[in-house]
């Protein structure tokens, strides 16, 4: 468990301090075992190994074919069945006549009725390439969320790359929170099932590379104003992030299972901007770029991470970054686990849950978890 606590120093030295270990902890990440684990790669992997794990291959028109195994199912607005009824109920929205861009809305099976719920907008896993709102793990998630918090949430579905390369994500998400302000001011009318949902009390939700896209959006969303909406916190579950030095937990864990450092390496080539390195301020956040200036402007944010995740180390530094501005963090670091566990595991999703549902219902931070990181 580590704090950030300056109480007796000039409050203007206190983000220098944290400045000093993230400069540190980067230095120590940029080792040359990161050279080694990069030849180790290249000699050990092909970019047609990579697509065949990830199931997709190339059309003649340069898009990508996806022959994606896990299925898609649709939303379940009523209760059909009183003998089987499901964990909450579903409506997709059509954003515009113009585009494809939807939202799916979860709410409670049984609602309150005098009592608003906090709005969770949420982005999906996939590593920028693959899924889609309506994939079954996603939907059961948002499901067992809206059900169990209880809370009105919103799933994004957003473009997928190489067709849409970043920024085209970080903008539907961005897309996304403009029409639920526009929902909460009336214009055009309300979605009944809005009518649920307390306005003032926002979250952003992202697993993965939806992770990446809530942080990218929040700072974006900066620039507007947003209301009567008010987002009140963001939350990254095991947020996908990379970088061209290789970290410790990258070298340890590269020919991990779930997401493997040379099908990352292939993912971000496919999702950055055309001559972009990893480097860039889409995957690498501690690199500089444009955003760094906004950070100290962020909600309080819930980081989880897990020591069998690859990016764990990714995880640590953009904590570190953060709690150099002063960001409030929660910060939960579970040993063992892996990428996407909560997909898998019950009792890891229940975990997950709960912290997630104490983060979003509490009114301020106690001192056990105000900018701090548990072990």
């Amino acid at each position: 468990m580590f704090r950030q606590h300056c109480p007796n120093q000039n409050p203007k030295s206190c983000p220098a301090v944290a400045a000093y270990i993230l400069l540190a902890f980067f230095l120590f990440s940029q080792s040359w075992p990161s050279i080694m684990a990069d030849e180790k790669v290249a000699k050990a992997h092909t970019w047609q190994e990579a697509c065949k794990l990830l199931g997709i291959s190339w059309n003649s028109n340069g898009t990508l074919k996806r022959e994606i195994q896990i299925p898609m199912v649709d939303a379940t607005p009523s209760v059909t069945d009183p003998n089987s009824p499901p964990v909450a109920l579903s409506t997709d929205i059509q954003l515009s006549p113009n585009s494809k861009a939807y939202v799916r809305i979860y709410i409670p099976v049984k609602p309150p009725k005098d009592t608003k719920l906090p709005l969770i907008i949420y982005l999906h896993g996939g590593d920028f390439v693959l899924f889609s709102a309506s994939t079954v793990i996603f939907h059961n998630f948002c499901n067992d969320i809206a059900s169990q918090f209880p809370a009105v949430v919103v799933s994004v579905e957003y473009r997928l790359a190489p067709e849409n390369r970043l920024p085209a994500a970080f903008d539907d998400a961005l897309n996304a929170i403009f029409w639920i302000k526009n929902q909460a001011l009336g214009v055009g009318g309300r979605d009944p099932w809005l009518d649920y949902a307390d306005f003032s009390k926002v979250f952003l939700l992202g697993s993965s590379a939806g992770g990446n896209i809530v942080y990218h959006t929040a700072l974006r969303a900066l620039d507007f104003d947003l209301r009567p909406i008010q987002i009140r916190g963001l939350l990254l579950n095991q947020p996908f992030f990379g970088g061209v030095f290789r970290t410790p937990s990258e070298i340890r864990l590269m020919e991990d299972p779930n997401i493997p450092l040379y099908m990352c390496d292939v993912l971000w080539t496919l999702a950055l901007p055309p001559f972009a390195n990893r480097d860039h301020e889409f995957c690498n956040p501690i690199s500089g770029g444009s955003y760094l200036g906004r950070v100290p402007r962020l909600p309080r944010i819930f980081v989880k991470a897990d020591e069998g995740d690859p990016l764990v180390d990714r995880t640590t530094q953009l904590v570190l970054l953060l709690l150099a501005y002063k960001v409030p963090v929660v910060y939960r670091y579970n040993r063992g686990g892996f990428h996407g566990i909560e997909l898998q595991n019950k009792t890891a999703a229940q975990s997950l849950y709960d912290d997630m549902k104490r983060f979003i219902y509490s009114t301020k931070f106690t001192d056990d978890e105000e900018s701090h990181a548990s072990y």
